[in-house]
């Protein structure tokens, strides 16, 4: 799947549309197109060449488990960035011109700058610039191109992006405009890039402007396929596959709660730590069953993943991610101490200093903390694990059509109780806002995303979609923003109802 091409289309329909009911392309995606082409006539005086096309995701389970080399199951949203271009001159020995605009002008601004024709395209990733994001895909794709075609050269480009990913809404925004940047640079230098290659670069690409991602976000924007979640392995290596959605009628509305976490005040005290406790759960439990681990890719070189290998090896069993060993090391986790640990209490268990502990553990990732919840974090990690083992398992053979939706609910119900109370990184607006969709008709609801506040994702029948919306409105924003269920605009980045939707697309001959 992913050594495929990137596909091109003349007709919005086979990325909206639905394949099943011909004529369903709705009036919304036909006006936004049209204003697209309109506002780029308007703009460079000309019509683009061609559209590049990336959308935005959700992760319907398998929360805070990819940095220990978990596998997750998101799906790429309805919502997406759309990169028109219209390809100029070729010069070999001056810079390359790039003019780029957005629908949204005051929001963000024009720009113009020049590529140089040797050396790497600078970004400033300690200004918040909105372009950067383009120009992190651009230097990604320049670089593939210059290693695979040493010849390849830039041309001239005029561009105009418009995006409905709302942004800080958890649906990476980022991630699908770094990779229809990357994507439209790529087809502009007369490349059709493989969806593998695309991916590889894009997550490298996203580096530039300080977003470091183990590349759930672009595989699910690249690769996705309508009507199916994307299930991404990490372990050995990055794979990722297409699970159908086999139950119709159904789904998924991605509410924001708009509370936000400060990453750079809170990172020490909440993501960041989260982090090392898994990695020093992952030391310390092969460390009390004489197992010895071998570093691997993961943000601290030690995964639970990688614990989970070696603890079958020794047990006799293959290694693989099934519910029956899953069980087993929650079990095994549960021996950790409640009460948790010090980093003295650690050290002496390792056998190394406290200073060791925290060159080795604690200086990559900065933390705050003098008690680390190591049995918390484990039990979290190996249950949510095998929560994707049954989700998807439930996808592939589910038994009816009703069983299956309460099933599948109720495990993202235990994804919530978990993150609120064994991972602890829920907050009182989370639980409110799945509270209320549950109360609506959510089969289920639970926070999605780093956490601390956010987004949430909800599994809905859609004869409940606009019950859940109303009760979100009325109980939740009506009460916490007055005026804002009155707002359209508002309303839009707040809620988004999706079902799994189309990666990656090319769009010429319009």
């Amino acid at each position: 799947m992913e050594k495929e091409p990137v596909p091109i289309t003349s007709a919005i329909e086979d990325i909206y549309g639905d394949p099943s009911s011909p004529g369903s392309l709705s009036a919304s995606h036909k006006k936004r197109f049209s204003s697209l082409l309109e506002s780029f006539q308007s703009t460079y005086k000309s019509r683009p060449d061609f559209i590049a096309r990336s959308p935005g995701r959700v992760n319907i389970i398998g929360e805070h488990i990819d940095y220990s080399l978990y596998n997750v199951l998101p799906m790429a949203v309805l919502v997406d960035t759309l990169v028109a271009v219209k390809v100029g001159e070729t010069t070999s020995d001056s810079p390359t011109k790039i003019k780029i605009a957005n629908t949204k002008p005051d929001q963000f601004p024009t720009r113009e700058f020049d590529i140089p024709a040797v050396g790497e395209v600078e970004i400033d990733a300690s200004k918040h610039e909105w372009t950067n994001y383009f120009k992190a895909g651009l230097r990604g794709a320049l670089g593939f191109l210059q290693k695979k075609e040493s010849s390849s050269s830039l041309p001239d480009l005029e561009i105009l992006v418009d995006g409905n990913v709302p942004t800080g809404n958890g649906l990476s925004s980022s991630a699908a405009l770094v990779c229809s940047s990357a994507l439209a640079t790529m087809y502009a230098c007369k490349h059709l890039p493989s969806k593998a290659d695309l991916l590889d670069l894009a997550i490298v690409s996203e580096r530039a402007v300080g977003v470091f991602s183990g590349g759930m976000d672009q595989a699910a924007s690249i690769c996705s396929s309508r009507g199916s979640l994307l299930y991404c392995t990490f372990y050995p290596k990055f794979h990722s596959e297409h699970v159908q959605m086999p139950i119709p009628n159904v789904t998924y509305l991605v509410a924001q709660s708009f509370v936000t976490s400060d990453k750079h005040v809170t990172a020490p005290r909440c993501y960041n730590l989260r982090v090392v406790e898994c990695t020093l759960a992952a030391v310390v439990l092969a460390k009390l069953h004489d197992i010895v681990l071998n570093p691997d890719h993961s943000g601290l070189n030690f995964s639970l993943r990688s614990f989970h290998e070696e603890w079958a090896k020794k047990e006799g069993l293959a290694p693989a991610c099934t519910e029956d060993q899953l069980t087993s090391l929650v079990k095994l986790a549960s021996w950790l101490d409640d009460s948790g640990y010090t980093r003295e209490s650690i050290s002496k268990i390792l056998g190394i200093s406290v200073e060791t502990l925290e060159k080795t553990y604690m200086s990559k990732f900065p933390v705050d903390a003098s008690i680390f919840q190591l049995r918390r974090r484990a039990i979290h990690v190996f249950s949510e694990a095998r929560r994707v083992v049954q989700f998807r398992s439930l996808l592939s053979s589910p038994p009816d059509l009703d069983s299956s939706l309460e099933r599948l609910g109720s495990l993202m119900n235990a994804t919530q109780d978990s993150c609120r109370d064994v991972y602890d990184c829920s907050c009182p607006e989370i639980d409110e806002i799945c509270r209320i969709a549950r109360g609506a008709g959510a089969s289920g609801s639970r926070l999605t995303g780093a956490g601390w506040g956010g987004c949430t994702v909800h599994l809905v029948p859609e004869a409940k979609v606009d019950s859940v919306t109303q009760a979100l409105k009325k109980d939740y924003y009506a009460k916490k923003f007055p005026g804002m269920e009155n707002d359209e605009a508002k309303m839009a980045d707040a809620i988004v109802v999706s079902k799994p939707g189309q990666g990656s697309f090319l769009i010429e001959g319009f």
